[in-house]
C-alpha cells in the first residue's frame, strides 16, 4: 500500500501573500515527518473563477475543464493541510470558492490548519473554516498550529522560521493527519476495492 497523499494548501491568493512562506514550511515539516507523500497546492495557481457550474457539485456532472482539473488534483489526496490567513473574521474567500466547487472528492478526509494572523492567530478564520470542513465530510483534526504576529518568524530573504512551539504544534497536527488518515482510508475504499 502506498503512502497516503497529503496536500498542503494554501488559501490566500492575493499579491504579496506571505502564505506561500507559511505553506512552504508545513510542506517541508511534513516531509521531514514521513508519513506522507507530499504535494503543495497553490490557490493562485489553480486559478478557479467563482464557482460558476451549472449542476450541484455532488453530482459530478462537471461542464468546464478547469473544474475537472480540480476535482483531479483533490481525488488524489486522502488529507490536507489547510494554510489560512484571517480576513475580517474569516478565511479568505479564494478557499471557500475552492472548496465549495467539489463534494465528493473531499469526503471522509482528515484535515490539518494552519492559520496564521496577528494577535489572534487566524483562529477566527480557523473556527470559520470548521464548519464548511465538516458540511463536506471532512475530519478536521484538533491539533494545529496557530501562529500569532507571523511576520516576526520570516527572515529577509521571505522564509518563515518558526520556534520550538510551533514545529511542535505542526508535528502533533501531523501525528494525528495520519491516524485519522489510516482510519478513515477504509470508508474511501470498502473491502475487494483496490487501493492506489
Amino acid at each position: 500500500m502506498s503512502q497516503p497523499v497529503l496536500q498542503v494548501v494554501v488559501g490566500s491568493t492575493r499579491p504579496g501573500r506571505k502564505g506561500l512562506a507559511v505553506a512552504r514550511w508545513v510542506q517541508q515539516l511534513a516531509e521531514a515527518h514521513g508519513g506522507f507523500d507530499v504535494e503543495l497546492v497553490d490557490l493562485a495557481e489553480v486559478g478557479l473563477p467563482v464557482f460558476d457550474e451549472p449542476e450541484h457539485p455532488r453530482l459530478q456532472r462537471y461542464s468546464h475543464q478547469h473544474t475537472r482539473d480540480w476535482s483531479a488534483v483533490v481525488s488524489r489526496a486522502d488529507a490536507f493541510v489547510f494554510v489560512t490567513p484571517e480576513y475580517n473574521h474569516s478565511f479568505p474567500a479564494a478557499l471557500k470558492n475552492a472548496l465549495d466547487y467539489l463534494n465528493a472528492e473531499w469526503a471522509d478526509k482528515a484535515a490539518g490548519l494552519v492559520s496564521y494572523g496577528g494577535v489572534s492567530a487566524g483562529l477566527r478564520a480557523a473556527t470559520a473554516l470548521k464548519p464548511v470542513l465538516t458540511a463536506l465530510r471532512m475530519v478536521p483534526v484538533v491539533e494545529a498550529a496557530t501562529i500569532p504576529f507571523f511576520t516576526q518568524f520570516l527572515t529577509e530573504d521571505g522564509r518563515f522560521e518558526p520556534n520550538e512551539q510551533l514545529a511542535a504544534g505542526g508535528t502533533a497536527m501531523l501525528d494525528e493527519l495520519l491516524r485519522l488518515t489510516t482510519a478513515l482510508r477504509p470508508l474511501r475504499h470498502p473491502v475487494g476495492q483496490p487501493v492506489a
